[in-house]
């Protein structure tokens, strides 16, 4: 099969202009793309376990341990121990985390919008329901 015909290449390359055209955006704030994922993900649900995180963020629970380990010392979250289950620690954005994310995610906005842009919203309806069929049918159960 010749790599212009191969999908699994275009999706790659759509996603790391993607991350690119973020870093690039999040650089000012001094935040990495996985770093503005989990302050996202815990802006809208604060307390989430680390774990939960990195499933959300799609990224490995080292990986996660890494991020939240340099979003602690850079005193945008704070870590503490649930109240019955003392083993889990619940992660909440600090007020200076809150700040940060606020302007990390307007920059990383415009990045969105930027790529919305290039679509009518027929077009955009239609690639969310393409890559929507792509996921299902990559996460469904492949004969061997």
């Amino acid at each position: 099969m010749p790599i212009s015909e191969r999908l699994g290449g275009h999706l790659k390359r759509a996603e790391q202009a993607l991350a690119a055209a973020k870093y690039a955006a999040l650089r000012p704030a001094d935040l990495t793309v996985p770093q503005y994922a989990a302050l996202l993900y815990l802006e809208e649900n604060p307390g989430i376990s680390a774990a939960a995180l990195a499933r959300a963020c799609g990224v490995t629970p080292p990986t996660m341990t890494t991020v939240l380990k340099n979003l602690q010392e850079q005193g945008l979250i704070e870590r503490t121990p649930h109240e019955w289950h003392k083993n889990i620690l619940e992660t909440r954005l600090t007020a200076k985390g809150e700040q940060v994310m606020a302007a990390a995610d307007a920059r990383a906005v415009r990045v969105e919008r930027g790529l919305a842009a290039e679509f009518s919203d027929e077009e955009r309806e239609t690639l969310i329901a393409l890559l929507a069929r792509c996921v299902a049918y990559l996460e469904s159960p492949q004969p061997g």
